[in-house]
């Protein structure tokens, strides 16, 4: 099974794409999450350019989108809404075959960043995206400086993130089995 990840976040240390490549490493045997790094690279959302040559950048992730079985988001929260990087690639995937039903799950690393989830959430639903509630956690990184390592050598990090990656496969799995 092979699931996405992308952060919403541009930032180098920052602990959204650390709690991703966490969730890497700890995901269950069978599982390999493929974190997408060109969030930065895509050009701002134009309908004039969705056709059927969109920019590289786009038809990269796409592809990558199109490949896998689920798709892992996490994102941080700015002015009580989703990160403007993160918004632009979803806008991205709106009008692509790639994204609709796609299994998603949410991981949200601050216990204050509520306003941000609650619209992404919408946002995702609309897309059509198979929302798997049970494998959304909340984590609390705020404040810290956190990388991958530290996440995962934290039992009260790494317990909840496992278990939230295997309830995810389980998830997709469950799908599967009803197509």
């Amino acid at each position: 099974m092979k699931i996405a990840a992308i952060s919403g976040s541009l930032r180098a240390g920052s602990s959204n794409t650390a709690i991703l490549r966490a969730a890497a490493r700890l995901a269950p045997a069978g599982v390999e999450v493929i974190l997408f790094e060109g969030i930065a690279d895509l050009p701002f959302f134009n309908p004039d350019l969705d056709g059927e040559d969109v920019p590289a950048p786009v038809g990269t992730m796409r592809a990558l989108i199109g490949s896998v079985d689920g798709l892992l988001i996490s994102s941080p929260e700015y002015a009580r809404g989703v990160a403007g990087v993160l918004k632009n690639a979803l806008d991205w995937l709106v009008g692509s075959h790639e994204f609709p039903d796609k299994p998603v799950a949410l991981i949200n690393t601050s216990p204050r960043a509520t306003h941000a989830l609650a619209a992404l959430t919408l946002t995702l639903e609309t897309m059509s995206a198979r929302l798997a509630t049970e494998a959304c956690v909340t984590l609390p990184l705020l404040g810290g400086a956190w990388d991958e390592h530290s996440i995962t050598a934290d039992p009260a990090l790494a317990e909840p993130l496992r278990l939230a990656m295997e309830r995810f496969a389980v998830f997709i799995r469950s799908l599967r089995a009803d197509t």
